[in-house]
């Protein structure tokens, strides 16, 4: 039996099971009764980080509709904690579950910048936008502790190596200074993360994640300084924020963000039992309006791993989607859009020195 006291501050509400592991735990409900007569948690949810050392860092990115080549995390685990997080499920590759072990066992890859500059240097290696962030964010909290980004940022700078960055969190402006100096040669894009305008929303669904002010404020800053930004309006969930696609084209379309993109919600694998759970503590009078509607998106079913469509969606929801996000690009973005990267100087730089003469 799982408890039903909602764990504030997380995303995920149950550990739950590792499909790897040949046994699975469950709390009873005359373990929950002691904890409750004792007055203690039944589990300590407080973020746990391990030192990991990888032997690479660089991952070619084999699916085809993802829109990178290659990505970088510095961490493993996302203490955000974001419910709808398509990364819950690679956590049990490492031993831990999708649920609470995702975002309070957070695997911190100290030798990273070395790593990454040892790939860059590789006779074999051309060139290619690296996204930072293809999996858990790159600026979460360990980051401000860590500054692994920022390692792995100045080893970009040094190789004049175009660097894409993903996040929702406004630590990001504390590497401003790096930021402008790649955004000089045109080495930089960040795609800022903004799911939704309300900040009762965004607890529930991103718990430790910035403040949507922040996140807006972060998009303008950023802007402002002429580095290009992507908003990042994903998921969309029917039934929580699909009614938002125009007001959010329109707030980070203020803030000078040069293009938009969005994705619908899809909860495979063991993130189909984590949201369900979830949702049916966090929004119980609209649960089954909402898992019907996202089931309704993908044939019928919460999990959906077609290439092509398991991003956007099918039937009559999705096309609604799809048809408000383009009125929102031509009533916002017609006059913008986000340029390509820079990546016809890194042959120059490749031994870590300029070479004046060839």
């Amino acid at each position: 039996m799982q408890s039903k006291k909602r764990i504030r501050g997380r995303g995920a509400q149950l550990k739950g099971d590792n499909k790897f592991e040949a046994f699975s735990e469950e709390e009873l409900d005359s373990f929950l009764e002691y904890c409750r007569q004792e007055g203690e948690e039944p589990r300590n949810n407080q973020t746990q980080y391990t030192r990991v050392f990888p032997k690479s860092f660089i991952n070619k990115v084999s699916s085809p509709d993802v829109g990178m080549e290659f990505s970088a995390n510095p961490y493993q685990g996302c203490e955000h904690g974001c419910i709808y997080c398509y990364a819950r499920n690679s956590h049990e590759y490492w031993g831990y579950t999708a649920g609470l072990d995702f975002e309070t066992r957070i695997l911190v890859k100290e030798n990273a910048p070395e790593l990454l500059e040892r790939e860059l240097r590789r006779k074999s290696w051309k060139a290619a936008p690296v996204v930072l962030s293809g999996n858990t964010d790159c600026y979460q909290p360990a980051e401000k502790h860590y500054k692994i980004t920022r390692a792995c940022l100045e080893v970009f700078l040094k190789y004049r190596h175009p660097v894409g960055i993903i996040t929702k969190n406004a630590l990001i402006l504390r590497d401003l200074d790096l930021l402008k100096k790649l955004n000089e040669q045109g080495l930089v894009g960040v795609h800022v993360s903004v799911t939704t305008l309300s900040e009762n929303t965004r607890r529930l669904l991103e718990p430790r994640t910035a403040s949507i002010a922040k996140r807006l404020k972060t998009i303008k800053v950023l802007s402002s300084a002429g580095i290009p930004v992507n908003a990042m309006l994903a998921p969309i969930i029917p039934g929580i924020n699909i009614h938002e696609i125009m007001p959010l084209a329109k707030a980070v379309s203020e803030q000078g963000a040069l293009s938009f993109g969005f994705t619908v919600v899809r909860l495979n694998g063991a993130i189909g039992q984590i949201f369900t759970d979830w949702i049916q503590k966090a929004m119980p009078l609209k649960a089954e309006k909402v898992l019907g509607q996202i089931r309704a998106c993908h044939g019928g079913s919460l999990n959906d791993s077609r290439f092509g469509l398991r991003n956007k969606g099918e039937g009559e929801l999705a096309d609604q989607i799809r048809q408000l996000a383009t009125v929102a690009r031509k009533r916002y973005f017609s006059d913008r859009s986000f340029p390509s990267l820079n990546c016809s100087l890194f042959e120059r730089y490749r031994s870590g020195q300029y070479k004046l003469f060839n």
